[in-house]
């Protein structure tokens, strides 16, 4: 059985998120938590939000006990990116893309 949360248009690069993603991948959710709360990052507070959604998922719709879950699979896809321009010298633009990012978190139960 798995339970799932996914934010998405996040506004962050994939590649910043995916630091902090790979940090709790595997572990059980109290220690994912405490990670994510003191890891010095943007990023851990939407994926505390995405972890913590999930969890909820599991214990309230798929009746999983909490102390059992882990991170079975956590991943960061990009989502669309805003293009914004910027003036230039003599009349040129430049363009800056401010990326956006699908994160998603799939739990587990351990057994045993």
């Amino acid at each position: 059985m798995q339970a799932k949360a996914i934010a998405k248009y996040i506004r962050m690069t994939p590649r910043k998120v995916r630091l902090v993603v790979d940090v709790i991948r595997g572990k059980d959710v109290s220690v994912a938590e405490d990670l994510l709360r003191f890891i010095p990052r943007m990023a851990s507070t939407p994926i505390d939000k995405v972890l913590k959604s999930a969890k909820a998922n599991a214990v309230n719709n798929h009746d999983m006990i909490e102390d059992r879950l882990f991170v079975a699979q956590a991943f960061v896809d990009a989502g669309p990116t805003l293009k914004r321009l910027i003036p230039r010298a003599r009349g040129s633009a430049n363009i800056i893309k401010k990326r956006t990012s699908h994160i998603t978190i799939i739990l587990e139960e351990r057994h045993g």
